[in-house]
């Protein structure tokens, strides 16, 4: 049974769980202008804390770019991103990941030479505390940091039942394990916000079903909220609380899953308009 959604002072809407605590994320009037076409123009949106929320839409409705401007990619030409309550204006995309927002991309890029363990510890550097000279001379700092990202790296692997892997090129993986993989280094840099772009694309049902259980694994475990793209309704309707519809950068329906499957607009936009008889 999925919470209620409560509407806010602004025009967004928020679990009944996480009306009560600030929003994670907060998008005010939100949009980007490319070349003077609007590619993203007045998105509103508000996640809570522990929120498992979907941003869907027709291929082309801006679904991408919506993350990339929370992920500095691109800078706003307009509106204002709250992160925890405070404002990422200006923020560079290192700066916002240091602040709580890890992202996995729809075409996956690990480092395919790299072990399964070191694509993990290689996104806890802005965490590890050693200096140069520590890193350089190998000194009693360097090793004790080295071995916390070790441990760290196993225990988010084993997580997602990876450890036995650890040893393995990241290439050599299976698709959906490399999937999996993504979403583990994201949760190596400690978010509080991680944004899925397309989890399922290029997975067979079981895989599917097994990646719903981990996103709610993910929450349920670090208390974050997720926010996610996705074509696979039944994974959106399934596992989703709240959805924004997107549709040519305007988000054109939110609501429950139930709110968005009954909802004309969003038909039209998926469907197109039915001629009259």
């Amino acid at each position: 049974m999925f919470p209620k959604l409560v509407p806010m002072p602004s025009p967004n809407l928020l679990t009944e769980r996480d009306a009560d605590k600030t929003p994670i994320l907060e998008c005010i009037n939100l949009g980007i202008n490319f070349g003077g076409l609007a590619a993203v123009e007045n998105f509103n949106m508000a996640i809570g804390r522990t929120e498992i929320t979907g941003l869907i839409g027709p291929n082309g409705a801006g679904k991408t770019t919506v993350f990339n401007l929370l992920t500095k990619v691109y800078q706003p030409t307009k509106g204002t991103i709250l992160l925890d309550g405070n404002d990422t204006h200006n923020m560079t995309t290192a700066q916002v990941n240091r602040a709580g927002i890890a992202r996995t991309f729809q075409n996956i890029r690990l480092f395919n030479d790299l072990t399964v363990e070191e694509n993990v510890t290689v996104a806890m550097n802005a965490h590890m505390h050693y200096n140069m000279w520590s890193g350089i001379f190998r000194l009693p700092g360097f090793w004790k940091e080295e071995r916390v990202a070790h441990e760290r790296a196993l225990e988010l692997l084993s997580i997602f039942n990876m450890a036995d892997l650890a040893d393995t090129k990241a290439g050599s993986l299976p698709y959906g394990a490399q999937r999996r993989l993504e979403i583990v280094r994201a949760l190596a840099t400690n978010p509080s916000l991680l944004l899925l772009d397309e989890p399922a694309a290029g997975m067979n049902p079981s895989e599917t079903a097994e990646l719903m259980e981990n996103i709610r694994k993910i929450r349920d475990t670090f208390q974050i909220a997720i926010l996610l793209i996705e074509h696979d309704m039944n994974l959106v309707m399934n596992i989703c609380e709240g959805i924004a519809v997107l549709n040519f950068g305007r988000i054109i329906a939110k609501g429950t899953p139930e709110d968005i499957q009954s909802n004309p607009a969003v038909i039209e936009a998926y469907l197109g308009k039915q001629k009259e008889a």
